[in-house]
């Protein structure tokens, strides 16, 4: 008879759960891989039916995507003159020429500097809070910590309108400052808990040592604390950076100008002949881009973070 353990999974167990994270992985990365594709389409071929899988790759996509257009009669095409760059060819073969850059340029750098900028914010207040609430008898500890909790728990729509006349009195509406400490009150609650889940199970003896040996408080959180808690710090950062990176409602009512993000942005991408979906898809793939390189540069610290304190010794 062969060995039998009741905490190794048998091969039937595993095979299955390997079909599972298969299949759950590919209905997943299916959208995304078509809004990749769909980015490399011409516009005939994006809305072509039934669908079409194989295409001749195109960038004109990119090229509307940073441009502004407008249809150009002959006279105007032949004052023109021949067409000089790359780019220029693929607008030429519209009936089209270039007016111009496009704003998403524009859109997509307010979304890295409120992004990161609450991210940041968010990680620094988070910690310094998750520290003195777990390892100082703060009164009402645990009143406080449901009170903050209880604000994640509320809709943006409800205090959307409340936020916009607050916002509009104090000058801070369609500001990059007005936005970050947005995000930074909205994503706070979620720092703290996460946070301070991780910092409770940091050894407290650590801290302790380092005071016997001369340091100070904020020395001894610098020095033994914050490397320690960096897994879930990365953790947290990446979160955090979502939600800012992707939220829409409050971009929508609060910005429309110099702070708007790129979420809002994008849907209003519309060509010489419409909705220029493979602009759209091109947009989407780039916004990507950050939070994809972000996460995979912390993916360690993310795997580490999501698994500490898992086993207690």
């Amino acid at each position: 008879m062969s060995a039998f353990s009741v905490t190794e999974p048998s091969s039937r167990t595993k095979w299955g759960a390997g079909i599972l994270v298969v299949a759950y992985a590919l209905i997943t990365i299916v959208p995304l891989l078509w809004i990749i594709a769909t980015g490399f389409k011409s516009p005939t071929d994006s809305i072509a039916y039934p669908p079409k899988v194989l295409f001749e790759p195109t960038l004109e996509g990119y090229v509307n995507l940073f441009t502004d257009r407008t249809r150009a009669t002959q006279d105007m095409l032949d004052r023109a003159g021949p067409p000089q760059t790359w780019y220029e060819v693929i607008v030429r073969k519209r009936g089209t020429i270039i007016t111009g850059t496009s704003r998403y340029g524009e859109r997509f750098l307010n979304s890295v500097i409120i992004g990161f900028g609450s991210t940041f914010l968010c990680m620094v207040l988070g910690t310094a809070a998750a520290y003195a609430f777990s390892r100082f008898r703060v009164p009402l500890k645990d009143d406080l910590l449901f009170f903050i909790l209880s604000t994640r728990m509320m809709p943006p729509i409800a205090v959307a309108i409340p936020i916009f006349l607050m916002f509009r009195q104090l000058g801070l509406s369609d500001t990059h400052l007005g936005m970050i400490l947005l995000y930074t009150a909205v994503n706070l609650s979620l720092s703290v808990w996460l946070l301070k889940g991780f910092i409770d199970e940091i050894p407290i003896e650590y801290e302790e040592a380092a005071l016997i040996d001369g340091y100070t408080r904020f020395q001894a959180f610098y020095k033994v604390v914050l490397p320690q808690a960096a897994t879930g710090i990365a953790s947290t950062a990446i979160f955090c950076l979502i939600f800012a990176w992707n939220e829409y409602a409050f971009a929508v009512l609060l910005t429309s100008g110099t702070a708007q993000t790129a979420p809002p942005f994008i849907p209003t991408i519309i060509g010489v002949a419409g909705k220029d979906w493979p602009a759209v898809a091109a947009g989407a793939t780039l916004f990507l881009v950050p939070v994809m390189v972000f996460t995979i540069l912390l993916r360690k610290h993310l795997l580490r973070g999501i698994t500490f304190g898992a086993v207690r010794k």
